[in-house]
Parts: structure tokens; C-alpha cells; sequence
């Protein structure tokens, strides 16, 4: 394993990935087509790492060399150049992904893996740009990630052994557990799960059943979960988990991972969660 890491993408989950990376001793070119949004996720991973040495979860220098060792780049073939990894943390759109992947993968050298940190759009149809599908992987990484231990590594029909295994190598270095999903099903393990359980709390909220604050609490005392669905809607942010829900549905054409009036009506009044101030919960600045 290489130690230079590209990442496409300077959003929540982009800098989140950038951040463990270079904590994990790789060098990172982040890249952003927005001058400003890269400026925004390099203080975002500054202020992460400043937060980690006060709570004492990292020691002030290991953060000092971790920022330094992250460089913001302004072209994706400069990022891509010299990467041994490059990974993909845009929006889900998967003609936005395609184009990406077949950028990336004509400037990055041929040695290096091409992950996507999609949460449901299968990796085939995102390979399929590339002209060498075996370099492409899923790497699925949780928010906020330097605090959520798991990633997923998801196949798509021609990933190679190799890929698979270098891009587990990558994970479990920047401090990740790996589960692996052999068939790249929209939604994977987890989007699939959340997206089901997610979309039946929204439902009955909106059907008045019960409140948001006690269907959470009936999912972290009953099934003992560390936060309830819906505070994870608001975490992961509810444009994403509408997004992400409407990926599985268009694959799958199940009714019950299709977004739900109400999520689509937040979204439509910005009342994103966490990063908004607003979702099924009030977050004071």
C-alpha cells in the first residue's frame, strides 16, 4: 500500500475521510471544484482534530502532522497524479460518479484502486464508465467518520481479489473495521436496513402513531441502539437519506424504501438536521 491518497469530494464525508487518512500516515491531495468548499472542508478537519486533542482522543502533535500532510489541490488530475488510493465522496448521482471515475481513471496511475464512497448506488454501474472495472471499489464510510468505526467494502461484479484486499488494507489503517458485501445490491448492508427502519419511523410520525423523541427512545431501550433512526436522519443529514433512499428504491422498486412524503417536504424547507439547525429535532447553534 502506497502512502498518497486522493480524495474527490472536500463535503462532510470527503474532509471526514481525508481527516483519518492523514491521521493514519497518508499523504492527501483533496480536491473540491469548488475553491471555497475545499477552503471549508480544510478548516472543518482542523477544527475535528482541535475538538479530538481537547476530549484527549488524539495528542496535539500526531494532529499537527496529520494537517500538515493534508494539501488542497484545485484539478482532479492533479489530485489523481501520484495516488496509490483515490477515493470519491461526491453527491449521490450516479452520471456525476460515472464521469468522475472515468476521469480519475484516465490521470491516476494504472496501480491505483478507485474507491467510491457511495451508500447505494451499486459499484457496477459506477465501474461501468471505466474501462478496467476490477480497479473499482466500494469503500462506504460512516458519519461523522472520525468517530464511526465501520466501512463498508462492497464488490462490484468485476472487483478483483487484489482491489478488494489493498482497499481493506487502506481501511483497517486509518482505524476501520471491514465488512464486506459480496453482491453489490443498491443500499448494501446498512443503507438497505437504515433506509427500511428509517422510512417506517418517519411514517409514523407522520401519521401521528407517536412522537419523534419516542419512537427514538423505543429504538435505543427496546432494540438497544446507540441513537434512534431518526436522530441518525438528522445526523447523516435528511437530503441523503432521501437520496440514498430513493438509490435502493430505483434499483428495487420496493415501496417500502421509498422516501416518504414528509422527508421530501423537509428537504423542500431546508430542514435538513444537524447541519441546518433543523430536522425531526432542534439543534441551537
Amino acid at each position: 500500500m502506497g502512502d498518497t491518497v486522493a480524495v474527490i469530494g472536500a463535503g462532510l464525508m470527503g474532509s471526514g475521510i481525508a481527516q483519518v487518512a492523514a491521521v493514519g500516515g497518508f499523504d492527501i491531495r483533496l480536491q473540491d471544484v469548488n475553491e471555497q468548499a475545499a477552503a471549508r472542508g480544510l478548516a472543518g478537519i482542523e477544527k475535528s482534530l482541535s475538538k479530538l486533542v481537547d476530549k484527549s482522543a488524539l495528542d496535539a502533535d500526531t494532529a499537527a502532522s496529520a494537517l500538515k500532510r493534508i494539501h488542497l489541490v484545485t484539478t482532479l488530475p492533479e489530485a489523481v497524479a501520484e495516488a496509490d488510493v483515490v477515493v470519491e465522496a461526491v453527491i449521490e448521482d450516479v452520471a456525476l460518479k460515472q464521469e468522475i471515475f472515468a476521469a480519475v481513471e484516465a490521470a491516476a496511475p494504472a496501480s491505483s484502486i478507485l474507491a467510491t464512497n457511495t451508500s447505494a448506488i451499486p459499484i457496477t454501474r459506477i465501474a461501468a464508465a471505466t474501462k478496467q472495472p476490477e480497479r473499482v471499489v466500494g469503500t462506504h464510510f460512516f458519519s461523522p467518520v472520525p468517530l464511526m468505526p465501520l466501512v463498508e467494502l462492497v464488490r462490484g461484479r468485476h472487483t478483483a481479489d487484489e482491489t478488494l484486499a489493498r482497499a481493506r488494507r487502506f481501511a483497517e489503517q486509518v482505524g476501520k473495521e471491514c465488512v464486506v458485501v459480496n453482491h453489490d445490491v443498491a443500499g448494501f448492508i446498512t443503507t438497505r436496513l437504515i433506509s427500511a427502519l428509517a422510512n417506517e419511523a418517519v411514517r409514523l410520525v407522520d401519521s401521528g402513531v407517536a412522537t419523534a423523541a419516542d419512537v427514538d427512545t423505543a429504538c435505543r431501550l427496546g432494540f438497544g441502539h446507540a441513537m434512534g433512526p431518526l436522530a441518525t436522519i438528522d445526523l447523516t443529514g435528511v437530503d441523503v437519506m432521501v437520496n440514498a433512499a430513493r438509490a435502493v428504491y430505483d434499483e428495487t422498486r420496493d415501496p417500502k424504501f421509498f422516501p416518504p412524503e414528509l422527508l421530501q417536504r423537509m428537504v423542500a424547507a431546508g430542514d435538513l438536521g444537524r447541519k441546518s439547525g433543523r430536522g425531526f429535532f432542534e439543534y441551537p447553534a
